[in-house]
């Protein structure tokens, strides 16, 4: 199986790797599909704007609900992020060299959002790389099974993972 994840320390700082990655790959003629996200700073000083942007070429879209800013709960907008799964489902059924998912968070962990993508793209021998967070390793590691590995977040390891697993590694340089 290839599948791993990654954690950065900071905040947001896993969405930089993994955006960062994605245009890398992309700029060498990798196919990717999956989600990058991208946090936009609000003027108001609350908390950011999350969009995800589709991969290879698709849409960004807002995944978080501004709830006012008093709000303490959680942001997700539940059927932004299920539009995004459904355009990364097209995405892949037309192949893949890699699947990035922005984030195992609260709805995989609940079995819903990308969880099945990243099940189908195991199915079908396609690398999956996914971020991660601490608050939601225990239900990733559940559901993979074991059969994960932990890469770092430094995107030279993350590349030769990359070189390892896809199968057009000569176009991975």
């Amino acid at each position: 199986m290839k599948l791993a994840y990654t954690m950065a320390p900071g905040r947001g700082d896993t969405d930089l790797v993994l955006e960062r990655l994605a245009a890398n790959l992309a700029a060498r003629g990798l196919r990717c599909c999956g989600t990058v996200q991208i946090n936009s700073e609000r003027a108001d000083a609350g908390p950011c704007d999350m969009d995800v942007r589709v991969l290879p070429d698709g849409p960004v879209l807002r995944i978080s609900q501004d709830l006012g800013p008093q709000a303490r709960g959680c942001r997700l907008d539940p059927a932004a992020l299920e539009t995004a799964v459904g355009l990364v489902k097209v995405s892949l059924s037309s192949g893949a060299d890699l699947l990035i998912v922005n984030k195992f968070g609260k709805h995989e962990a609940e079995g819903r959002g990308f969880r099945d993508v990243i099940a189908e793209a195991v199915a079908m021998e396609i690398p999956v790389l996914v971020g991660l967070n601490a608050l939601n390793r225990p239900a990733f590691e559940s559901f993979a099974e074991g059969l994960a590995v932990q890469l770092p977040s430094d995107p030279a390891a993350l590349m030769a993972w990359v070189k390892e697993v896809t199968t057009r590694v000569d176009e991975v340089a």
